[in-house]
């Protein structure tokens, strides 16, 4: 007999029971709703045998791992479909995601919607038939043989990599449908209750864009129909929202092919909102005792060599020129400000007074972002960042991390979009080196400093291995698009190495030379991406102190434009952003062309209006508010603008 340790209790067991049959001993209803199980911690399916004493945690579909464990079972039952309807298609792989799940195919031609609805219709059948899955092993020789036989190049591939540890090789089988698979899954397919294609694109094998281009379906599933609903419903909203979409039909940005993919050009709406927050974020940081620096866009490769870019960061930049050619002068567009800012401290020498010393810029930056990775406003090539560098002494660098963090927390806060941050302790991987400078010891020194500084903080925060940058740890404010995938806005790092190589020192109270620490960070983030995200969080609805036009008059007829004029002048003398719909339209269609371009002040002129220096006054989501004098209207837009009220 084996003891069994439960949530509630312990439970004796004949040796070699497996999960499966322990979560039936509990109840039907546990064994209906289970996808997987903990054992000892380690994520496993429930047919593992139980053969010592051991601890054991079922998890559902509420559970991060069993609704991974759910979701991959579905991509399974979409590959099986797939090779029912179109044998030729050779299966590439298939994960969980966050969301739901995808799987890559080689195709002759790209899916259709008609496909999709008939690998859909398939897959309700296999769910159907309730298919029992199996896990079982073979040697990597029979593993190899087999998918020669059949023509899956890439599962080939696959296994000729895992067959290099000599060990057998995992697979599962449904029907019959065998596929490479380290697992977990689900006991049969029956249990997948609800599931939906979602789309059909593109995707070089590997995210190599130098590898063949596949066919990636991705769906999602859920263990009731109404929260797949509700998903959907969910994901209706989120196209309405997506700025890639809605970015464009307000004209705050395109793209053009002969410019280049990443490359997006902002309209002058755009333009007007990222010279907004740019204006103030550089008045705020000069508040708070920022330099204001303004370097180079690029750089020899000697200073990417000093900084250590050139060797850690060397596939991601924009080089001129031979990169291997020493005989020749070679430049490269800049990823990072930080080598350059550098320079502005070793101008001449440094005492500790000096210190900190907390240099600021508007940084346009060159990352050469893979072809995949491009999506609208959010993941670009060009990109322009608040970035910043603060040389500082040790015993400064509680204090300053401090300052960094809550000038960040104030500018997400303001603009909306903090609420919907989390944070994450990216750390680096002692088992991958070669990506990293400096020592073990000097990790160890400056990853336990930020661990207790965000302690002392009281950050909550997760913990990403092997996110570090190459020179030092990092504390990233991450946030989720409208479809839910995550990318960094805000980042503050702790660098204790580059102050060395560039031979940073400054002058101590004692007189001798010592070398600073340094704080990489950024205030607001990339001003394109955020963008991004505001037009999202808004619905391009924009709150009034960022919106391109706040006001927006219409006159009744022809004869009150020069009234709307006047209006129109006497705001723009305040400093509040104002035009004049002089189009030969009806005041309906003027309405309505103002509510669609999500101005947030509609200012009505006509006959009375006009004669008595009064607007008539209609508010984005408040509709009419009835009429104000012109001097009224400007104290409430002004008290609208210096509030940063968010409607």
């Amino acid at each position: 007999m084996i003891n069994v340790t439960l949530r509630d209790d312990v439970r004796a067991f004949e040796a070699g029971v497996t999960a499966e049959d322990v979560a039936k001993s509990i109840g039907a209803g546990l064994y209906k709703a289970v996808c997987a199980c903990r054992i000892n911690g380690e994520v496993r399916d429930l047919r593992t045998q139980l053969t010592e004493d051991c601890t054991v945690e079922f998890l559902t579909f509420d559970d991060e791992d069993g609704r991974r464990t759910y979701r991959h079972s579905a991509s399974h039952i979409l590959a099986q479909a797939v090779k029912r309807l179109f044998p030729e298609a050779k299966l590439a792989i298939g994960p969980a995601i966050d969301k739901g799940f995808y799987y890559d195919f080689d195709v002759p031609a790209p899916f259709s919607s008609e496909d999709l609805e008939k690998i859909e219709a398939e897959m309700k059948k296999i769910v159907k038939e309730d298919l029992r899955i199996e896990h079982f092993r073979m040697s990597p020789e029979e593993a190899i043989a087999y998918y020669k036989e059949k023509g899956e190049i890439y599962k080939v591939e696959l296994v000729e990599e895992h067959a290099s540890k000599g060990e057998p090789i995992s697979f599962y089988k449904q029907g019959e449908f065998t596929e490479l698979c380290a697992g977990p899954h689900i006991p049969s397919t029956g249990r997948v209750k609800a599931f939906k294609l979602l789309s059909c694109t593109g995707a070089y094998w590997r995210g190599d864009e130098k590898n063949k281009m596949l066919q990636r379906i991705y769906a999602t599933a859920f263990s009731k129909q109404a929260d797949l609903d509700a998903y959907l419903e969910a994901m209706e909203e989120a196209k309405k929202r997506d700025h890639n979409k809605l970015g464009r039909e307000l004209e705050y940005f395109t793209t053009v092919d002969v410019i280049g993919q990443g490359l997006p050009v902002l309209m002058p709406k755009g333009a007007r909102v990222v010279q907004l927050l740019q204006r103030w974020v550089e008045d705020t940081e000069q508040k708070k005792g920022y330099l204001l620096t303004k370097t180079p866009l690029m750089a020899k490769r000697d200073l990417y060599k000093i900084s250590g870019h050139w060797d850690h960061y060397r596939d991601g930049m924009f080089i001129m020129g031979d990169p291997d050619d020493e005989t020749k002068e070679c430049y490269a567009l800049r990823p990072m400000t930080c080598p350059f800012q550098y320079q502005v401290y070793l101008n001449k020498p440094r005492s500790y007074r000096e210190l900190p010393m907390r240099l600021g810029e508007t940084s346009t930056l060159f990352r050469n972002e893979d072809s995949g990775e491009m999506h609208g406003l959010i993941r670009v090539r060009q990109f322009t960042i608040s970035e910043g560098h603060l040389v500082l002494r040790p015993d400064q660098l509680e204090e300053e991390f401090k300052g960094c963090l809550e000038l960040c927390k104030y500018f997400l806060g303001t603009v909306g979009l903090l609420d919907k941050c989390t944070f994450r302790f990216s750390q680096w991987d002692p088992n991958n080196t070669a990506k990293y400078e400096g020592t073990p010891e000097q990790w160890n020194v400056a990853q336990d400093t930020m661990a207790r500084i965000l302690k002392d903080l009281d950050v909550d925060y997760e913990i990403g291995i092997d996110e570090a940058a190459f020179y030092g740890p990092k504390l990233d404010i991450q946030y989720h698009n409208v479809y839910g995938k995550e990318d960094t806005i805000v980042t503050i790092q702790i660098d204790m190495l580059l102050a060395e190589k560039f031979g940073m020192y400054y002058t101590d109270a004692d007189g001798e030379k010592k070398l600073p620490y340094i704080i990489h960070r950024t205030s607001l983030g990339c001003y394109e991406r955020t963008l991004a995200y505001l037009i999202e969080t808004y619905a391009g609805a924009l709150p009034m102190w960022m919106s391109p036009t706040q006001v927006i008059l219409l006159p009744i007829a022809d004869r009150h434009q020069a009234a709307c004029q006047a209006v129109a002048d006497k705001l723009d003398a305040y400093g509040i952003r104002a035009q004049v719909d002089t189009r030969s339209e009806k005041l309906g269609y003027k309405l309505r062309e103002a509510q669609l371009q999500k101005i947030p002040y509609m200012l009505v002129v006509g006959d009375q209006e006009a004669e008595n220096g009064a607007v008539s006054v209609r508010k984005r989501g408040f509709g009419d508010q009835g009429v104000h004098s012109v001097d009224d209207f400007i104290k409430l837009a002004l008290d609208d603008i210096a509030t940063k009220a968010k409607w």
